[in-house]
């Protein structure tokens, strides 16, 4: 059976850019951007009418901007993965936008290659971290002084959830993490969200965040 394509949405407010994003998405069989939006409401508007699996966000457009618009995806529409997409390689943004609940991270010199291998990443596991998002929360932690791995003492784990917590970190699927744990990817997808809620953050992206900050991976 032929596996359903990932719908795409790009907002962004030049059309070159569109595209020429859309040129390089079409060379993967399984995309189908599904619309394209100048600003953040557009998007928005044009997400009662079709969801997609994922977006890729600019940060700086007119009416709303990224920022605004990540938000309110991730208040309205949870479980669309966004994958940030700016000329915009500031640590603080970077940070900023991982915590509020984009998946990734890029800037717009990326090649298709890579923007193709990020929208896969988003889609099958929820985040794309990659050496820009790495070295930015590097560097955050740095600054905090918080150099030595220290567990959130508030927060236990059963052994199963540090499984697949640790898997997580390594990029797995949901179906590569049952055949290793000897579970169904429907458990292994209840311990995901069991996790997210006790740790208190909004998505995959945030749990591995988590897991950095605390020397869990």
């Amino acid at each position: 059976m032929k596996p359903n394509k990932i719908k795409i949405a790009i907002a962004d407010d030049y059309t070159i850019f569109r595209d020429g994003l859309k040129v390089g998405l079409a060379q993967h069989n399984d995309f189908e951007v599904i619309m394209e939006a100048g600003n953040g409401q557009e998007l928005m508007e044009g997400m009662e009418k079709d969801l997609p699996d994922v977006i890729i966000m600019d940060l700086k457009m007119p009416v709303m901007d990224g920022i605004e618009a990540t938000k309110l995806v991730k208040k309205r529409f949870g479980s669309v993965k966004i994958l940030v997409v700016t000329m915009y390689d500031d640590d603080k943004f970077i940070i900023h936008l991982m915590e509020i609940g984009a998946n990734g991270y890029l800037l717009k010199n990326a090649d298709s290659d890579e923007i193709g291998k990020a929208i896969y990443a988003v889609h099958e596991n929820g985040y794309y971290f990659n050496d820009i998002v790495s070295k930015a929360l590097l560097k955050k932690l740095v600054i905090k002084g918080n150099l030595k791995p220290s567990f959130n003492q508030n927060i236990e784990f059963t052994e199963r959830e540090q499984e697949v917590l640790k898997l997580i970190c390594e990029e797995k699927t949901a179906t590569e993490m049952g055949k290793q744990l000897f579970l169904s990817p429907r458990s292994i997808e209840g311990i995901r969200i069991r996790l997210i809620e006790k740790v208190g953050v909004r998505n995959t992206a945030g749990l591995v965040m988590f897991a950095v900050k605390n020397g869990i991976i």
